[in-house]
């Protein structure tokens, strides 16, 4: 099956055939930061964080851009309630949202543009717009003009003329129609901004998209991403702006991921009841079930989001998890250092049942992925993998007491091994356990402290019985283990790893 993309401009599934392959241009909207990060913000940049994942696996070089809107009304707004500067709130926001990326393991953005950095280009765009008669200033401000762009609605597959003031479209005097939209807004006293021909101002919100995706990507380019919400009207006053400047084709794929969803409401920082911040989710929850909740579903359906669905994601993951323990007992290797495969590659079985079960599983993960990256399918096969490596391994006893390394007792394991490295290879284009899980390391680490702390003790109660052959004995051992002991006056002993 080859790679199939469903394109909101034609509203049908298209295959994917990059404009210059193997390079791939993907664009996705990124936050206002004005406010702290909340899981709907993590939503879009998990989504094509596995989308870019997936599309290197099949060994195309993805050029992914995620822009920052770090000038606009919100911002103005919050930065006067808090008592800082615009400037000062957008960095410290940034900061938060660049935090969760890396909790979530986002890893694949290569360019995060601020809008205040394109303050030229925008205002070349705009400038352009108004010599041509598409785009007309007044008051200070500068409108687009839809009524010039003779298929605006073409992506929200509206009527022009039925398009009202609202979902964003701020209602002004100053317009010749209720749909036009600002490209540069006059600024007001103590408001960040920038000369231009048409007096001092900000950029509007349409416009920044405009000029910080041609600027990474060029005029046309493969991939938009971004929320349902977003079709109507940024985005489809993105692609009217744009091509009316270039007078070429903006985006060949549009995708839309579906909303976040509490109570049946959207996630959103508009409705203070539905907001769950980031930092305090990432207290109670790893990343990786937050992660998966995210890709549990097909990516342009809504996710219903709740204590009790992330609960029921974490118990799942343990499946996993403990497959992982049992694989380091069997084999004496850990599952997170496994060398998997990163490019799409044909799986050899050499005609063994096991190894076919294990191909089967696989390809069916990928043709999940190849139709329209349905992650909810793809990892439900990731569970079914599971359920077959476990029971290889109770088959054939790969734990149970050893009768020698026979012929057969090897070919398992090795099997086995050769199984659990598939599993790894998939779990990694879904940005999945690519490490151990916090929590773990953590207990871990106490569980050394108390294991520490007894060896200590015994130690001291050995010295005190003048048993100093047994107690050096125990000071060499761990020095062999690069333990440092430093012993103390008063009788306190400390350690370190050496």
């Amino acid at each position: 099956m080859s790679l199939r993309v469903y394109n909101t401009l034609s509203q049908t599934k298209e295959d994917f055939v990059p404009l210059k392959a193997p390079h791939v241009g993907m664009y996705v909207c990124g936050p206002t930061v004005y406010s702290d990060s909340h899981i709907g913000h993590m939503v879009g940049p998990v989504i094509f964080d596995t989308v870019k994942r997936y599309l290197t696996f099949e060994g195309y070089q993805v050029n992914w851009v995620v822009n920052i809107t770090d000038v606009d009304d919100k911002l103005i707004i919050q930065a006067a309630k808090d008592g800082t500067t615009v400037q000062a709130l957008a960095e410290a926001v940034t900061a938060d949202y660049l935090r969760c990326l890396e909790a979530l393991n986002v890893t694949g953005i290569d360019h995060m543009p601020r809008a205040t950095e394109h303050i030229n280009e925008i205002l070349t765009i705009t400038e352009s717009l108004v010599e041509r008669g598409i785009a007309y200033p007044s008051g200070g401000d500068v409108y687009f003009n839809v009524s010039s762009d003779t298929d605006y609605g073409k992506l929200s597959h509206r009527d022009p003329e039925e398009l009202k003031v609202g979902a964003r479209i701020e209602p002004s005097s100053l317009k010749k129609h209720p749909g036009d939209f600002a490209l540069w807004k006059g600024s007001k006293p103590g408001e960040p901004a920038w000369e231009s021909k048409f007096g001092p101002g900000r950029p509007g919100w349409h416009i920044e998209c405009s000029a910080m995706s041609m600027r990474f990507l060029g005029p046309s380019f493969d991939i938009h991403g971004g929320g349902l919400d977003l079709v109507f009207p940024h985005h489809e006053n993105e692609l009217a702006q744009s091509e009316s400047y270039h007078e070429k084709p903006f985006v060949k794929y549009w995708m839309h991921n579906g909303l976040l969803t509490k109570n049946g409401r959207k996630i959103s920082k508009s409705d203070p009841d539905t907001v769950v911040l980031m930092k305090d989710l990432l207290v109670k929850f790893e990343p990786d079930v937050i992660r998966a909740l995210i890709l549990s579903s097909h990516y342009r359906s809504p996710i219903d989001f709740g204590n009790s669905r992330l609960d029921e994601i974490g118990r799942g993951l343990k499946a996993f998890l403990n497959l992982f323990d049992r694989f380091d007992r069997v084999s004496g290797l850990s599952f997170y250092s496994l060398a998997a495969p990163s490019k799409r590659g044909n799986f050899g079985t050499d005609g063994t049942p096991f190894l076919e079960q294990v191909a089967e599983h696989r390809q069916t993960f990928l043709d999940a992925m190849d139709d329209d990256f349905n992650t909810g399918a793809a990892l439900a096969e990731l569970y079914e993998l599971v359920r077959t490596l476990n029971r290889f391994a109770d088959q054939h006893q790969l734990e149970g007491p050893a009768t020698g390394q026979s012929v057969p007792e090897t070919l398992a394991k090795d099997q086995w091994i050769l199984g659990v490295t598939v599993l790894r290879e998939l779990t990694l284009i879904l940005g999945i356990f690519e490490a151990p899980p916090a929590s773990e390391t953590q207990s871990d680490d106490a569980f050394v402290g108390h294991l520490m702390d007894l060896l200590l003790h015994l130690r001291k109660e050995l010295r005190a019985a003048k048993n100093f052959a047994l107690s050096d004995e125990i000071r060499d051992r761990l020095t062999a283990l690069n333990v440092v002991l430093e012993d103390r006056s008063g009788g306190q002993t400390t350690w370190k790893r050496g």
